[in-house]
């Protein structure tokens, strides 16, 4: 083991967050390249682009729990999570030199249909991110103990993998997509191949209780824990079947039964629902309040990532695609760049002073506070930049907080597993967005709406997380 492991010291904090830092540069470069590489390069249409973007939500509903679950039970090549990292990494490099290639692909196979090469990299690329996603971050939660020091492994992991992630859209607006993917794939080998090398892993985790009730793929489990999805899952396979098999229908009896159900079982979760046995650090009703509340904060931060460039059209029409997308990047750039700054320096020194929820809480507060000014304010660059800002606070909280929140609420013989099932809360409000606002916006004729949508889904949130009950303080004073 090195000595700065074993000291568990920055540098080996440092070190630790790399891997995720690769697989989050990974889908900061299919976030700035991957629609601009579809549109201009091989002149898919607005459908086709997003039937390719809906890969990622499914690799994720189909991979990360399964990958999560046998990362928790397998040992080979030194590891239990170090394997998914090796592999997917190499896999994720070669899917992104495969993306700017789709053409020469489609040539070589023989094929004249390009969006299924293209649908065909974009799954590929998507599995294999979503390989190795759950590993990396659950790997923090393996090397470090519960408490402030999992919360600075988690808060490190942001502010390093922001950092990155500003270099990715700074390289893009300034470089080119081409130069972006490229130098993204020889990142994401370097910080994974090395890192994973270079950590030793516990042969055992958790309590020996813990190791006792240690299980394998346990599909009520992921029932139960979704459980306040339900609706939104429901509505996400419907809205794939119809655009699937193009099914025309009237009205919206579907949305208003899903968005029903929805309502009734994050009430009962939320306000009804008694704890569940073995209360505290084991309560899956907890869990399921972190899924509840955690879902809408995606709604709304998903709603701007892909329908923003489309605002920008609506908002600045004369600008031209140019300009469009190099306000697109630097308002990401400085949407990352606020993340990457506050999670180690601010929200870290915040959490051990107030309960994490509370601090989560605070945060969507401020973001939602930020779209609600973009509604009513955000129509000239400098006037988006100065929101962005404003929204990075919650955004820093968003990708950093919820993780040690939900860890230290689960077994960790089960972290995998249950990391694959948080991120089910990631994904089915992804879907939800492509499915559903995507189809309101396109009807409205205020493209503002986004920002009203977004606001409301975080102020939402914010309450949500409320509901989640603090644990108690540590022998150490650390609000967990």
């Amino acid at each position: 083991m090195l000595e700065m492991q074993k000291r568990l010291s920055k540098p080996f904090f440092a070190l630790m967050t790399l891997p995720a830092t690769a697989m989050g540069f990974a889908l900061s470069i299919q976030i700035a390249a991957l629609s601009a590489i579809l549109r201009s390069k091989y002149d898919l249409n607005l459908e086709e682009i997003g039937l390719v973007w809906a890969a990622g939500p499914i690799a994720g509903i189909l991979g990360q729990p399964i990958i999560g679950m046998i990362s928790d039970k397998v040992w080979f090549w030194g590891g239990r999570r170090r394997p998914f990292i090796l592999i997917g990494g190499v896999m994720t490099a070669l899917a992104l030199i495969a993306l700017p290639n789709i053409g020469l692909i489609s040539s070589a196979l023989g094929l004249t249909e390009i969006v299924g090469v293209a649908l065909a990299v974009a799954l590929v690329m998507d599995l294999s991110i979503n390989v190795s996603f759950n590993p990396t971050r659950a790997v923090i939660s393996d090397l470090t103990p519960e408490g402030e020091l999992r919360t600075r492994g988690y808060t490190w992991m942001q502010t390093v993998s922001g950092t990155f992630g500003m270099l990715a859209y700074a390289i893009g607006a300034t470089l080119g997509n081409e130069t972006l993917i490229y130098t993204g794939a020889g990142l994401v080998l370097l910080f994974t191949l090395i890192p994973a090398m270079l950590m030793e892993e516990p042969r055992e985790l958790g309590s020996e209780e813990e190791n006792e009730q240690k299980g394998g793929f346990d599909l009520r489990l992921i029932a139960i824990g979704t459980l306040p999805l339900w609706g939104i899952f429901a509505y996400d396979l419907y809205a794939l079947v119809e655009r699937a098999f193009s099914i025309e229908r009237s009205g919206h009896v579907i949305e208003w039964a899903c968005a029903a159900a929805t309502a009734i079982l994050m009430i009962w979760v939320l306000f009804l629902k008694k704890p569940s046995a073995g209360a505290g650090k084991n309560d899956l009703t907890e869990f399921q309040k972190i899924m509840a509340a955690h879902s809408f904060s995606w709604v709304g931060v998903q709603t701007m990532f892909v329908f923003y460039y489309p605002y920008l059209e609506h908002v600045m029409p004369d600008a031209g695609s140019a300009s469009w997308g190099s306000i697109t990047n630097f308002s990401f750039l400085i949407l990352n760049g606020v993340a990457a700054a506050l999670p180690a320096f601010v929200l870290n020194p915040l959490a051990r002073k107030m309960p994490r929820v509370r601090l989560q809480a605070a945060c969507l507060a401020v973001m939602s506070m930020g779209y609600g000014i973009a509604y009513f304010a955000g129509t000239s660059p400098l006037a988006l930049y100065l929101i962005m800002a404003i929204l990075g606070v919650g955004w820093a909280a968003i990708v950093s907080l919820p993780f040690a929140i939900m860890s230290q609420r689960i077994n960790a013989t089960r972290m995998g597993l249950f990391m694959g099932i948080f991120n089910l809360s990631v994904v089915l409000p992804q879907l939800l967005v492509s499915m559903s606002i995507g189809l309101l916006l396109q009807r409205v004729e205020d493209k503002a709406l986004l920002f009203a949508i977004a606001a409301a889904s975080l102020a939402l949130s914010a309450l949500l997380w409320l509901r989640v009950k603090p644990l108690p303080k540590s022998e150490k004073g650390e609000n967990v």
